[in-house]
Formats: C-alpha cells, structure tokens, sequence
C-alpha cells in the first residue's frame, strides 16, 4: 500500500513531465550537494529544473508509454532535467557542467516525443540556440529576395542613367 508521501512525490513528478517538453536524464553518483546545487543554479538560468527522482516513482508517475521509450535509463541514480521548449539550452549546461565535473554522467533524453542517447544529447548541445538557428533560417531565406530587389534596382537606375544620357546629348545637339 502506497504511503502518502509517496503519492504526493508521484502527484508531483506527474505535474512536471506534464509541463516539460524535454526530459534529460543523468547519472549523479559521486556529485557532492554543492555541485547539484550548482547544477539546479546553471540549469534554472534558462527555465529548466533538476530533480534526483527514485527509478520506480518516476516509471509510475511517467506512464506506460513514457516508461516504455526510457526504461533502458531507468537504473542506478537517476537525476531529470525538466526542461521547456529549447532543448538546447539544458542540453548545452549539462555538457558544460559534464565537462567540468567528470562525476555527471549523462545517460540520455526525451526531445519533442523522440528518445536521445547520451551521444545525441551531446551532438544536440553543439548546435546553436533555437532563436539563433532560426534568425539564420531567416537570413536564408531572404537573401534571393533581397537579390531579387538589387537587380530590379540596378534595371531601373540604369534605365534612369540611359535616359538622362539621352537628354544630355539631344540638350548639347541643341545648343
């Protein structure tokens, strides 16, 4: 028979795989509660949270279909990144942090409904901020128009220097 506060931790862990889009998983054995403290501090910069989470509670709070894509990262100490919509921030702090401090393992992730093994996760941390991406994405995208208008522009300036040309000379036989 489940406790109180072992439906409460589960309540809780549900709300929050809930409200993230991206959950990151890690392996925290051998940080010390300063380094998870530093951790949680580089991870909230961008809105994302951490939690050491127990294997069981977080398979029942997660769901059958959950469970099912991360059961292969459900062993051993197990801490989760709850994370927004940018999965590259959280993912760019682990790395950091992982580089740092050798301890953090980084045992896979969750992104936008697929699976991401520790390798993925590292590929995905050396891409570019979302809003960087799509500001290149943009520039793109526009820079054919804005050829497009350069050549129109030249056509027509040198359709004006023509017929300013054409004026000059009748102006000079003229005089």
């Amino acid at each position: 028979m489940p406790t109180a506060k072992k439906e409460a931790a589960v309540q809780e862990l549900r709300d929050r795989i809930a409200g993230s889009q991206n959950l990151f998983l890690t392996n925290f054995q051998g940080l010390t509660v300063a380094e998870i403290t530093k951790l949680r501090g580089e991870l909230r910069k961008d809105g994302s949270t951490y939690a050491v989470v127990k294997n069981t509670l977080f398979k029942i709070a997660a769901g059958d279909d959950l469970t099912k894509h991360l059961e292969g990262f459900l062993s051993g100490s197990t801490g989760v990144v709850f994370a927004g919509s940018d999965p590259v921030a959280p993912a760019k702090a682990l790395k950091t942090f992982a580089d740092d401090v050798k301890s953090l393992g980084i045992k896979g992730a969750f992104i936008d409904g697929q699976v991401a093994d520790a390798k993925q996760v590292y590929a995905l941390a050396a891409l570019p901020p979302k809003s960087e991406l799509i500001a290149r994405l943009v520039g793109s995208l526009s820079s054919p128009i804005r050829g497009l208008v350069t050549v129109l522009q030249g056509n027509q300036s040198g359709l004006v220097r023509a017929l300013n040309a054409i004026r000059e000379q009748k102006l000079a036989q003229e005089s």
